[in-house]
């Protein structure tokens, strides 16, 4: 007979456990539970501990409002859900916590993949070997029905296998840098396409920095005016100084911005480069016109014009300034992976690739050059197979990055106190929510 015992752990303790854990991640942490804790929501770090070893434990959070209360556990527990005597155990402590605390029910999403997937979608074949940065005990051919029923005969209810953005995303796109090792072997890992847009913006005059903490207003402007233009809610530059608070060094504001003096240099040379061939090919057509010449001639007469309307464009964001901020993204570190968690840019500076370049220099110099072998893209909606989804330019801009999907068990609620769970939901249902 096994012996367990549920333990608080310290801030420290936990950070250590979440480290060492195959599913440790950034919500798993004391840095997020400084950032709820300032929300005022109530968290502690429960675990299970054997033989005086912690064997799983979870940032357990109580939320409490003039008309409810009700704990969750975002990203977790850390827990291996295939020890069924484990898990029976604390979650029957976890339920005993959360109705001490006047919860009617406890919210989890577990940090364990349902099911493995490639870039576009598709289920691996059984017998795929499993990206090295997942899990040794994921199976990438077979869904993890065990791990839904285990938790569903223990009194979840399973939110389903959803599609569409939530605020833990069930859906996540990843890019396994295993045997990647310096800048080249980084951008020949993306298609060709993200290849090009990498290396244009780079040529256009943008360069990437980390922002300091008086400058997270040029972030949050960014992060404003994507949120207004695609519809999502924007969090507040309020909320995102207390992120930098909570998570410090941890956390990584960045910022991509095209330097005009060096984009107007660039383009100057290559209209000089242009003018020559237009010039000398308009000699050796007026010389001997051929059919090869006339074609040749229009071609780069075109390339011309275009150098000339981009040094136009030039011009005019010249007068907005010296520096202009195009894209801004957080990325947050965890010591299995680096999570790309929030970003915006500017529609008008397009098409500068800045978006592109700021992911190239988060993987290099955040996972690459550290030995970080986990880049997480984080939330994708699921739907591969419609071009008008409204989710279809960001998972095509994360594809162009050559990664894979993992699609997660998702949520389970698990009713504490029945009666008064009930009695919420339809209160719930009857208000249209």
């Amino acid at each position: 007979m096994r012996s367990f015992t549920l333990a608080t752990l310290t801030p420290d303790e936990f950070d250590a456990f979440s480290a060492s854990h195959p599913q440790g991640n950034f919500q798993q942490t004391s840095a997020m539970g400084r950032l709820r804790a300032e929300q005022g929501t109530e968290v502690e770090y429960l675990a299970v501990r054997e033989h005086g070893a912690t064997v799983t434990a979870a940032l357990f959070e109580t939320h409490r409002s003039r008309l409810s209360t009700f704990a969750a556990v975002h990203d977790g527990p850390l827990c291996d859900w295939h020890d069924r005597e484990l898990t029976t155990y604390f979650v029957s402590q976890l339920r005993a916590h959360a109705k001490a605390k006047g919860a009617a029910q406890l919210e989890i999403t577990p940090e364990t993949p349902y099911r493995l997937r490639g870039s576009h979608g598709e289920p691996l074949a059984s017998g795929t070997p499993a990206p090295a940065s997942e899990p040794a005990d994921v199976n990438p051919g077979e869904p993890a029905d065990d791990i839904v029923n285990l938790l569903t005969g223990l009194g979840f209810e399973h939110g389903g296998f959803t599609v569409g953005y939530t605020a833990v995303p069930r859906w996540r796109y990843l890019k396994d840098l295993g045997g990647i090792d310096d800048e080249s072997s980084l951008l020949k890992s993306y298609d060709k396409r993200t290849q090009w847009s990498v290396k244009r913006a780079a040529s256009m005059g943008v360069h990437v920095r980390e922002l300091a903490d008086d400058e997270l207003g040029v972030f949050a402007a960014i992060e404003q005016q994507t949120a207004e233009r695609r519809s999502f809610e924007y969090r507040g530059e309020a909320y995102f100084h207390r992120f930098k608070r909570a998570f410090g060094d941890k956390a990584h504001f960045m910022v991509a911005e095209i330097h005009i003096a060096e984009y107007v240099a660039d383009m100057q040379a290559k209209r000089a480069v242009l003018q020559e061939k237009v010039d000398r090919l308009q000699a050796r057509y007026d010389e001997r016109p051929t059919t090869k010449i006339e074609r040749q001639l229009g071609e780069e007469t075109r390339n011309l014009a275009a150098a000339d309307k981009r040094l136009a464009e030039a011009a005019a964001f010249a007068k907005q300034g010296d520096v202009l901020p195009a894209a801004a993204s957080l990325f947050v570190e965890h010591p299995r992976e680096v999570i790309y968690l929030f970003s915006g840019s500017v529609e008008e500076y397009k098409p500068f690739y800045a978006s592109a370049l700021i992911q190239h220099h988060a993987m290099l110099h955040l996972c690459v050059e550290r030995g970080v072998k986990r880049y997480n893209f984080y939330g994708v909606d699921g739907v591969f197979d419609d071009p008008d989804d409204e989710g279809r330019g960001v998972l095509e801009f994360k594809q162009g990055f050559n990664g894979y999907v993992e699609e997660l068990t998702g949520e389970f609620t698990l009713p504490v106190r029945p009666l008064v769970y009930r009695l919420k939901n339809l209160a719930h249902r009857l208000a249209g929510r």
